[in-house]
């Protein structure tokens, strides 16, 4: 019955009040609640203790490479500046103590470690052309950078890979030219008009979040699994039966949305929080 249902015009279920079907209407019981704070600082140190938990997650998932990799959130007192991990420090290092702040320009203006080049013309070209969006994720990881290669984007093979459509696109612009020049940047942001994700074709994956930093973590955590996963399934040969597009839709809807990814990474913050007691130095 829900198949037929879904198949004509799938309707919201989300009650009035709720963000999400997932948040449970029986009250008291344990549930992840959205921060508030009562002054900038709060909120600052918050989300830079989440950046290091971002940081961390990735460091976890095996996505460093070198020094290559960069996660920025905008600082929530001054618009124009944004928080990034320092370059060459391996994403298990980050702490908060370690963490820079720098403006649109690149210029540093708090911390003691240099900024990483292609970071700063990406993620800054996007934070300065969206002011909505306040998180980003990049790094060099093996699935994503090899999906990046077939320049297309992700087929609905599954409900996570739904979470992605008609959510994420690709970028073809300067595909395999390293992003150190100020137009290439520029290029990039074009893209995020509305999505959350982008593929740059020969270069790898992108995400970012008009939400939070955990929600921007967990999309890229995401984007790379169902990478792995449609490569895996094409490299059997054979043809997937793919989510119907109002089914996607559906599923995106539920399982896609920025608080969706909010909500995800709650886990993962969780364990960081009971195992890497050093995030927070």
């Amino acid at each position: 019955m829900s198949t037929a249902i879904i198949d004509e015009k799938p309707q919201s279920i989300v009650k009035p009040g709720k963000v999400s079907i997932y948040q449970p209407d029986q009250e008291g019981l344990i549930y992840p609640e959205l921060p508030t704070f009562r002054t900038a600082a709060e909120h600052r140190q918050h989300l830079k203790e989440h950046l290091v938990g971002a940081c961390r997650a990735f460091a976890l998932q095996g996505f460093d490479y070198g020094f290559a990799g960069h996660l920025t959130v905008r600082d929530p007192e001054n618009p124009s500046l944004y928080w990034t991990n320092p370059m060459a420090v391996h994403f298990s290092q980050v702490k908060v103590s370690n963490l820079i702040c720098a403006d649109h320009q690149g210029h540093v203006v708090e911390g003691n470690h240099a900024i990483n080049r292609a970071g700063f013309v990406l993620h800054a070209a996007v934070h300065e052309m969206h002011p909505d969006i306040v998180a980003m994720c990049h790094a060099h990881t093996v699935y994503g950078t090899a999906f990046a290669s077939l320049g297309k984007p992700l087929a609905p093979i599954s409900q996570d890979a739904a979470a992605f459509y008609e959510d994420h696109v690709v970028i073809g612009d300067e595909a395999g030219k390293v992003a150190v020049e100020v137009k290439g940047g520029n290029r990039v942001a074009h893209a995020f008009s509305g999505v959350k994700a982008a593929i740059h074709q020969n270069h790898g994956l992108l995400t970012a979040s008009r939400h939070s930093i955990d929600s921007a973590a967990f999309w890229f955590i995401a984007l790379e699994r169902c990478c792995q996963q449609q490569l895996m399934i094409e490299a059997t040969g054979a043809t997937p039966r793919l989510v119907a597009p109002e089914r996607a839709r559906y599923s995106r809807e539920h399982v896609g949305s920025e608080y969706i990814g909010w909500l995800h990474f709650q886990t993962v913050w969780n364990d960081l929080v009971a195992t890497q007691h050093d995030m927070f130095d």
